[in-house]
């Protein structure tokens, strides 16, 4: 598919709206896959640590 000019390209053939809306919300969700688990593992990590903490000052 080869498109005129770059405003052709955008408008997909009037299809624009529908395809850019997908690749956003593809590209929203892929990030949030890499995302939540970072942020998940992060906060175990802390409350691990404060746990830690926790345990040797009861000691």
């Amino acid at each position: 598919m080869s498109f005129a000019s770059f405003a052709d390209f955008i408008a997909m053939g009037g299809h624009g709206p529908y395809v850019w809306l997908a690749y956003g919300i593809s590209a929203v969700v892929l990030g949030l896959n890499v995302l939540l688990p970072v942020l998940a593992h992060r906060r175990y990590i802390a409350d691990e640590a404060r746990r830690i903490r926790r345990e040797e000052a009861a000691q």
